[in-house]
């Protein structure tokens, strides 16, 4: 029977039981799933996996999943970015239907079997020890930039040859200093008129905006305060989200126990938790739970975490917000997979339609680019490929601005989008910044 009366659900990852990495066992779910999609194709324009796999098996000799050697079969995972819209839009078998199709989890327990085995390239191991490397990208911003910019033609061929990463990406700057480390000299007292009085909020930096670019967490923290929330910024380490693309789950667990036990005083005491990027409140409000589920601090940190803009969203209706100039622009809004993954609706509409006279239009589709999966050289021209439907929606009603909720994603797509023959604007940033241009902040 396809489909299922019952609401999606995902079971816990049991990554500490020996029999999840059993590798006969795998091979055979790999199998049993890739055998359902290849009767459903519903997820053929997705992204690279699944025309990978169904090429592989329209050519076999028997055009069947048994046909597909070891290799092939992970082939699929390794094309596979975790952005979880097949699981969130399409798949019609998602538990608890009795066919119990995971598949982005599937491409995890893969991945986390090639990890035990030492198998992650080292490049994958050493971008995601991402707290390290911010910190060591801070202190040598200057020469850091100048080596990774796009364009320059005697570091970034050399970058390519030596860790494969495709001269033409977008690599993130490096800031000057962390923002957490700034933020207290900068953070607006909250204003006592604003309607949102007497609430607290912790402004989780992630590791983009305590890093690399600080413009999201910046508007952010003056849009709360504007509107008389208490707000401070902190970054006690790298939600893991790059470790959990690798498949290593003991370093996302760990992560997990020492963010949530580091945040569970401040819950306690009234504050709540806003990561500034999806990825990372996807990874707290709902990846960790199931890596971590009987972690009371966890538990306590998915129930007090809130996307930026689902947190302006609650304010409007809960306290109402301060009065917003009406601000006649077409806006384009991106909606980040990770945002979609949270399960909560495009927040980011919802938000921008806060500003009279104002009109976002979304495009729904992936950007490509996959968290570290599309700067590589051997993804980057399908992420490029992959983002061109979401670009050409973005772009179709020449709005007067674009904005995406994923850091990664607005640099990508403003790629995509010179890479199709248009010109891009000049920033693709967060919706968040639209608020607080309203705002006049």
């Amino acid at each position: 029977m396809e489909g299922s009366l019952g609401a999606p659900t995902r079971h816990t990852i049991p990554w500490q039981d020996e029999a999840w990495y059993d590798e006969p066992a795998l091979e055979a779910e790999l199998k049993r799933v890739y055998d359902i999609c290849h009767g459903c194709r519903r997820c053929f324009n997705l992204c690279d996996s699944f025309p990978k796999l169904f090429d592989m098996i329209d050519e076999s000799e028997s055009e069947e999943v048994d046909d597909l050697t070891p290799v092939q079969l992970a082939e699929v995972v390794n094309a596979c970015t975790l952005c979880d819209m097949c699981f969130m839009t399409k798949c019609p078998y998602v538990p608890p239907h009795e066919f119990d199709l995971d598949f982005p989890h599937l491409m995890l327990r893969h991945r986390a079997v090639e990890n035990r085995k030492g198998k992650t390239p080292l490049v994958d191991r050493e971008l995601a020890k991402m707290t390290r490397n911010g910190k060591l990208g801070t202190v040598v911003s200057g020469l850091a930039n100048w080596a990774t910019k796009e364009g320059n033609g005697l570091t970034r061929p050399a970058m390519e040859a030596v860790v494969g990463i495709d001269k033409r990406a977008h690599v993130p700057p490096f800031r000057d200093a962390p923002f957490a480390n700034a933020a207290a000299a900068v953070v607006p007292p909250p204003n006592p008129d604003g309607p949102a009085f007497g609430r607290k909020v912790v402004l989780y930096a992630g590791c983009h905006d305590n890093f690399n670019d600080a413009t999201p967490g910046e508007a952010a923290m003056k849009v709360l305060a504007h509107n008389g929330v208490q707000v401070r910024v902190e970054y006690p380490e790298c939600c893991g989200m790059p470790k959990f693309e690798n498949g290593d789950l003991a370093g996302v667990a760990s992560a997990a126990q020492q963010i949530s036990g580091y945040f569970a005083p401040m819950i306690e005491d009234g504050w709540d938790i806003v990561p500034l990027t999806t990825s990372c409140a996807l990874m707290l409000k709902f990846e960790w739970p199931l890596i971590e589920p009987d972690n009371k601090y966890v538990e306590l940190l998915s129930k007090h975490a809130f996307d930026v803009s689902e947190y302006v969203v609650a304010l409007s209706k809960d306290t109402g917000l301060a009065p917003i100039e009406p601000m006649q622009k077409t806006i384009g809004v991106h909606f980040a997979c990770h945002a979609r993954a949270q399960n909560m609706g495009p927040k980011a509409m919802e938000m921008l339609r806060l500003i009279p006279e104002a009109t976002p239009q979304l495009a729904e589709r992936c950007s490509g680019h996959g968290g570290k999966w599309g700067i590589f050289k051997q993804n980057f021209d399908t992420a490029i490929k992959v983002g061109k439907p979401s670009a050409r929606t973005l772009m179709k009603t020449d709005p007067d601005m674009v904005v995406s909720e994923c850091p990664l994603a607005g640099p990508h797509l403003r790629q995509v989008i010179e890479a199709n023959g248009k010109q891009p604007p000049a920033r693709i940033g967060h919706p968040i910044e639209v608020i607080a241009a309203a705002y006049g902040l």
